[in-house]
Formats: structure tokens, C-alpha cells, sequence
């Protein structure tokens, strides 16, 4: 199943820019002089509550002032659940995110009914300096065990195969960039750049720059029977790629957006996604700015069988 109806969130304490991610994060902008933590937990309880307004079960978890996480608020970097009962632990590019992961908040989903057969805890890696970060790095596509996979610092080749080898998914490995000033830089997540749903993907195949992988990718999307949404690469830096599919409780589907990103799509892109599923969209704009990711980062899906 592509998608799921309970999604964990971790909602801020001391949220705020971190310098460490920021190295090759291109998103990210520091704002000062603002209630930087203030406006992100207000933007967060209002996106949960329009997911939970449409029947998605969203379980939250507030973070921790000590150890101090500043991008805590994007859990799906360090974490994945899976249907088999398996819970993923990755290795994390920037010291200060690999305190996010908490045995409690384990603990806790297994208290909201979820099964937990195994921690598969692959972030020894860091010690080698080799990252692999969760869903925003690799990108599922679990109907067809396909696993798409944009080389860069926080995403190790070899640790990526190795990942889908043991987890059954064939891997799709190319490169993607954004220019920064006049340098064509890695982009530093999967995610941002397309989102894999159902029937559809929503991708920035500009941002390929290599012909054959992007004609990899193209194929690889079409012999899945999913149709391409191709957003610019300017609506990418506006997040329309960091999108995320997901469900309420009666299996109703919607697409998963900031405001940003909603704002950046032409009318004809918004009647394609429609086609297939509604649009939520919510105003993350601080934690955008302030942390570089959207909606799809603050998601963390989980799969697990109920107990």
C-alpha cells in the first residue's frame, strides 16, 4: 500500500535555523528578531489539526528542550515504520540531528496500538561518515518495491543499495541539482525535488542533469503505470516537490502540501493532482525558511501492523 493513515509529528520547543544542516542545505535562511519558535508551533498545530480535520491519524510527540534538536520538527529523516513490524534508525549527516532519535517515541507509538518486531539500526554509518536520511533521501514507491535515490552527502550510494537489498526494493540512483548563485549544487534531499503517490509522481526532472538518468527516471515512472506532474525548478524552491500522499480511515486519499507550495502550482498542474485525490495544504512558511523543509519532512509514515 502507497499510503497510510497515521503519520507521526514532533511539535517544536526550540525550533529555530541550524548552522550544521545549513552547510548544504540551500533552502535555509536564518530570520532574526522574531519569535522564530513561537510562529513554527503555531503553523504546526494548525497543519495537524487540518490532517486530523479530514480523518488522518495524526500521533504527536513534543520534543525536548534537552538535548536541544532544532530540527526536530522533521522526523522522517532518522526514522521509518514499515508493514512487516520493523522500525528503520538511519545515520544522520549533522551531529546535533542524530540526538533525535528516542527510544520513547518508540515506545509510544507502541502504545497507540502499533507493533514493533524489530529496530533495524543502521546509524553505526555515521561513525564512516556515510548517511543515509530516511524519506527524505529515498523516496518509496512500495506497491512496485521500487526506491528512487538522489546521491548526495546525506545519501550514500552503497548504503542506499544496500538498504533496498535488504528491504526488497530495486534502486533507481541518479543525481539532482539546483543552482545556487551560479553554481549548479547537489540538492540535499530526494523529497524535495518529487513525491511518489498512488496513480501520480511530482517531479523536477530539470533539476536530472544527466540525459540518461533522467530518461532512467522517466521510464522507470511510466513502466509503473504513474503519470508525471513535472514541476521548474523554481516551483521546486518554492517546495512543490515536497509533497506527501496519504489517507483517513475510510481510505480517502489527499496530497499533502505547505501554502508555498500550493501557491506555486499552475492551475492546470492543481487539475491534474485533483484528478486523483484532494489537496491539504497548510502555512509553514517559518518552518520552511527558518529549517528547509516542508510539509513532506514533518510526515513520518507509519506502516506498522496493528497489534
Amino acid at each position: 500500500m502507497q499510503t497510510t493513515d497515521t503519520v507521526l509529528m514532533i511539535e517544536p520547543i526550540a525550533f529555530g535555523y541550524n548552522a550544521e544542516t545549513a552547510k548544504n542545505n540551500y533552502f535555509q535562511v536564518e530570520q532574526k528578531g522574531s519569535d522564530i519558535q513561537g510562529k513554527a508551533l503555531a503553523e504546526f498545530n494548525s497543519f495537524v489539526g487540518k490532517l486530523r480535520s479530514k480523518g488522518v491519524n495524526v500521533i504527536t510527540i513534543k520534543d525536548t528542550l534537552d538535548p536541544h534538536t532544532p530540527d526536530s520538527i522533521f522526523p522522517n529523516n532518522w526514522v521509518s515504520f514499515h508493514k512487516d513490524g520493523k522500525v528503520a534508525l538511519y545515520p544522520m549527516f549533522a551531529s546535533n540531528r542524530r540526538v533525535e532519535r528516542r527510544e520513547d517515541i518508540l515506545e509510544t507509538i507502541k502504545e497507540q496500538g502499533f507493533e514493533i518486531s524489530e529496530i533495524d539500526d543502521w546509524s553505526f554509518s555515521e561513525t564512516q561518515g556515510h548517511f543515509l536520511e530516511g524519506t527524505g533521501s529515498m523516496i518509496f514507491d512500495h506497491d512496485n518495491k521500487i526506491a528512487y535515490g538522489s546521491v548526495s552527502l546525506r545519501l550514500d550510494e552503497k548504503l542506499f543499495r544496500e538498504f533496498c537489498g535488504k528491504y526488497g526494493f530495486t534502486p533507481i540512483v541518479f543525481h539532482s541539482y539546483q543552482t545556487v548563485g551560479t553554481e549548479r549544487l547537489p540538492i540535499y534531499h530526494t523529497n524535495v525535488m518529487m513525491c511518489v503517490a498512488d496513480k501520480f509522481v511530482v517531479i523536477c526532472l530539470d533539476c536530472i542533469d544527466d540525459e540518461l538518468e533522467r530518461e532512467k527516471v522517466i521510464e522507470t515512472i511510466k513502466n509503473s503505470g504513474k503519470e508525471i506532474i513535472e514541476i521548474s525548478e523554481e516551483q521546486m524552491q518554492q517546495f512543490a516537490g515536497n509533497m506527501l500522499q496519504v489517507q483517513n480511515k475510510d481510505g480517502q486519499k489527499f496530497l499533502v502540501m505547505s501554502q508555498t507550495a500550493y501557491q506555486s502550482l499552475l492551475p492546470e498542474q492543481v487539475a491534474v493532482i485533483e484528478k486523483y485525490c484532494e489537496i491539504i495544504y497548510s502555512d509553514l512558511n517559518t518552518i520552511e525558511v527558518n529549517g528547509g523543509g516542508s510539509a513532506r519532512c514533518m510526515l513520518a509514515e507509519i506502516f506498522l501492523p496493528k497489534k
